[in-house]
C-alpha cells in the first residue's frame, strides 16, 4: 500500500513484464496512447491506466494484480505507462507519486488512485463497472 515519489535513477526491473497481451496494453509512445484512447472511445470502453516507474517497488508489487484485473474484466481497457519512458505524462497528468491509476471515459478523467492499494483499486473498478452497466 505505498507509493513512490519521483526518482531520476531507474533500476533494471521491468514493471510491465507480466502485463502483456489480451486486454492489457503497454504504452511506449504517445501515438499509441492516443490510438488506444480513440479505440476505447469508439468501443465505449472505460480505460484503467497505470502510470508507474520501473524503479518503484509498490509499482512492481501491484503489477501482477493489475494484470489479473485486466484478464478478469474484458469490458475495460487496461493501459500501462512507464513515466520514465514517457516523461511528458508526468506533467500532462500531474503525477506526483507512482503508481497512479486513472479511470478514463472518452479520454476524460473520471477518477484516480495514487498508491498500490489493491483493495481500493478493486473498489474503484467495481464502481466503474457499475457505472458502465448503467450507461
Amino acid at each position: 500500500m505505498g507509493s513512490c515519489l519521483p526518482k531520476q535513477q531507474a533500476e533494471s526491473s521491468d514493471v510491465n513484464a507480466k502485463l502483456t497481451g489480451g486486454n492489457a496494453h503497454i504504452i511506449t509512445m504517445t501515438e499509441s496512447w492516443k490510438q488506444k484512447l480513440a479505440e476505447a472511445e469508439s468501443e465505449e470502453r472505460i480505460v484503467i491506466a497505470k502510470l508507474s516507474a520501473s524503479w518503484c517497488r509498490p509499482c512492481r508489487s501491484i503489477s501482477s494484480f493489475y494484470a489479473e484485473l485486466a484478464e478478469k474484466h474484458p469490458s475495460l481497457m487496461f493501459l500501462s505507462v512507464d513515466v520514465d519512458e514517457l516523461t511528458e505524462f508526468s506533467t500532462l497528468w500531474n503525477i506526483e507519486a507512482t503508481p497512479t491509476f486513472f479511470f478514463l471515459r472518452n479520454g476524460q478523467e473520471m477518477d484516480r488512485l495514487v498508491g498500490a492499494n489493491k483493495d481500493e483499486l478493486q473498489k474503484k473498478i467495481n464502481r466503474v463497472l457499475i457505472s458502465q452497466s448503467k450507461s
